[in-house]
């Protein structure tokens, strides 16, 4: 059957497709980057591991000695696809597609100091060699990015979809490590109403790898779920009140559950 040449099959973005394509950056342990080489100008693609700063922004922990760390520094242009295939054909299972610059940051320096926090935080076992001279982490600038959800659904997005702006961000960075450090040592009971009643989360063993104005990261060894809050949040002040109304709420249900 021939296809109608006029026929968009691009979808207008909508709320649901952002928060699918909230859910995939988040929750993303890895992805696919593609980088110009050199030498060639030839497209280059290799698997990071991947983290996101406090505004959504990808960061990756890469090796000089990596072919697309010095593609990287000599064109900043790159994207990077994120999204695991699940049973059944792969195709029909979401990924995102970033369109980034690529920003080294310079060790010592504040948004460094963020970053390499925050993708310890989601990646422990990388401790073991992020301190080393050869290993920098980038932070790749998104420009715009395009969602795919299977035959016939895709989505435009443009960078203030996906990422968050505002004083919040740095607001909320200045006590994230100490609120995660909290929660994760005198609330676990909590984390994992979270992960069960918010995420649909199974398993134990709960944590929070990282939080942010629009929910937060839990993790329980290679498994991760994203948990949104109501509502996003307007200052770091909330982060409290809405932690412990979440957790109250995910109770209530639990137990409303459990006597029917």
């Amino acid at each position: 059957m021939q296809q109608n040449p006029d026929k968009d099959v691009i979808r207008e973005t909508d709320a649901e497709a952002i928060r699918l394509a909230k859910t995939l950056l988040r929750s993303a342990r890895f992805g696919a980057l593609a980088v110009l080489e050199p030498r060639t100008g030839s497209p280059l693609a290799s698997r990071v591991g991947v983290a996101t700063d406090i505004d959504g922004a990808p960061l990756i922990l890469v090796s000089m000695l990596s072919a697309h760390t010095p593609a990287m520094l000599a064109d900043p242009r790159c994207s990077l696809l994120l999204g695991e295939p699940g049973k059944g054909d792969p195709l029909a299972h979401p990924r995102l597609t970033l369109i980034c610059q690529a920003l080294l940051l310079e060790r010592g320096s504040d948004a460094h100091a963020r970053a390499e926090r925050r993708y310890l935080n989601r990646n422990p076992k990388a401790s073991l060699y992020a301190g080393l001279g050869d290993f920098s982490i980038f932070r790749l600038e998104p420009q715009r990015a395009s969602l795919n959800v299977g035959f016939g659904k895709a989505y435009l997005l443009d960078r203030a979809d996906f990422v968050t702006g505002g004083p919040i961000v740095e607001e909320l960075a200045a006590s994230e490590q100490s609120a995660v450090e909290h929660m994760n040592a005198d609330h676990l009971d909590a984390i994992a109403v979270y992960a069960h009643h918010f995420a649909g989360a199974y398993g134990d063993g709960w944590s929070i790898a990282g939080l942010d104005a629009d929910g937060m990261d839990l993790v329980s060894r290679d498994n991760v779920c994203r948990v949104f809050f109501p509502q996003p949040l307007v200052s770091a002040r909330e982060l409290r009140p809405v932690l412990v109304d979440m957790a109250r709420r995910g109770r209530a249900a639990g137990q409303a559950n459990n006597e029917t």
